[in-house]
């Protein structure tokens, strides 16, 4: 059976939790077993399940969907039973504090615990899709070419098994990154940026680019609105053409994507990821 991996990431604000918590429930209603991941900050993914917190167990949204957060001491811990093969009643807590101490200096080592976390569930079985909300792009590099800096580090071994693996895991087919952005300078800016580190790289395919909350062109004309007697009315059509024409400008730059609209009005995140749903493909 062919796993899936997809890591989501884009420059804080841009909505990727939104969007990864969108692809999720379009794949769980095509009928594949599907498990979302948070792999830093775990409220964003957790509201847009309409959910209080994630835990590290996975836990079950609506069908076909489970959801959980990364905790890096457990995983941690986790991993070095599997490795050691020692059982769940020895005692590992203390040395997973130290180690989780020394991962905050070593490089590498605080995000191949993570992302060693996504090949234990990819691995398992139990998922026809893991879907990570995973860093932004400022540090997603950093989490990609963490397995390949294990290596380099350690020659034999488990620890160089394990990282060999994972490098092989994100290289698969069945592996990629979701870029998300917004239309504007700076998200655009950096979005191109991480899109050419990662060409440069081959760490793992591109799976697509989402450009988040865009206007549809209002289809009257400048002079039309310039018309309009109501004062807000003209305003308001003012500012959407005006926002219309400076994301087209934007989304110029972008290589081919998909466009997610822009909902106007009051929404709670889990809605916001429900309507998004239909508009992701899965």
């Amino acid at each position: 059976m062919n796993h899936e991996l997809q890591i989501v990431t884009g420059k804080g604000g841009v909505g990727r939790s939104a969007v990864t918590a969108a692809i999720a429930l379009a794949a769980a209603r095509s009928g594949r077993r599907v498990l979302a991941a948070a792999m830093t900050d775990a409220s964003g993914l957790a509201v847009h399940f309409g959910l209080d917190r994630l835990d590290y167990l996975p836990v079950p949204v609506q069908p076909n969907l489970h959801a959980m957060a990364i905790d890096r001491g457990r995983a941690l811990d986790e991993y070095l039973r599997l490795q050691i093969g020692l059982g769940k009643r020895v005692p590992l807590l203390p040395l997973s504090r130290n180690l989780e101490a020394l991962s905050q200096t070593v490089p590498g080592i605080r995000d191949v615990v993570t992302t060693g976390k996504l090949y234990h569930e990819v691995r398992s079985g139990n998922w026809d899709l893991v879907i990570a909300d995973g860093p932004p792009t400022g540090q997603i590099m950093s989490y990609l070419r963490a397995s390949r800096v294990i290596a380099s580090l350690v020659r034999t071994g488990r620890a160089r098994e394990q990282a060999d693996k994972m490098t092989e895991l994100l290289a698969a087919p069945g592996s990629s990154l979701i870029m998300v952005t917004l239309a504007e300078e700076l998200p655009v800016t950096e979005t191109l940026e991480a899109l050419a580190e990662l060409e440069g790289e081959g760490l793992i395919r591109l799976g697509g680019v989402f450009a988040n909350r865009t206007v549809r062109p209002l289809g009257v004309s400048e002079a039309a609105l310039n018309a309009v007697q109501d004062e807000a009315v003209r305003a308001s059509g003012l500012l959407h053409r005006g926002l219309y024409e400076g994301q087209k400008r934007w989304r110029r730059e972008l290589p081919n994507h998909v466009a997610l609209p822009l909902l106007f009005g009051e929404h709670i995140p889990a809605d916001v990821a429900e309507q998004l749903s239909t508009q992701v493909v899965s």
